[in-house]
């Protein structure tokens, strides 16, 4: 899964990514994010890690540098994943806002 994830993350970045602009509020991109997280966690953490990061990229949403987590959040469970994601932009410095 791992695999097939990182190709379709590169296919979109070699692609649809080029259409759309580089207008990305983090550092490093969300798909490059998301990528990374998968290759860390696997595909179900990673996966849940990454989505949270596309989903406050947006225009109101926080913006800086923003690595993967190194380790996963104590509080995920393989059951409930959505718990060991980042939701909200509160754990980025302030200094690394691109904005």
């Amino acid at each position: 899964m791992r695999f097939l994830a990182h190709l379709l993350i590169r296919t979109y970045q070699l692609t649809l990514s080029g259409l759309s602009g580089r207008q990305c509020r983090h550092l490093p991109t969300c798909s490059a994010y998301t990528d990374e997280a998968i290759q860390r966690h696997g595909f179900w953490a990673g996966g849940w890690i990454g989505l949270a990061r596309v989903v406050r990229c947006h225009p109101w949403g926080s913006s800086g540098f923003d690595p993967v987590p190194a380790a996963l959040d104590p509080t995920y469970r393989w059951w409930a994943p959505w718990r060991g994601a980042r939701w909200t932009g509160r754990h980025i410095d302030p200094a690394t806002r691109l904005d």
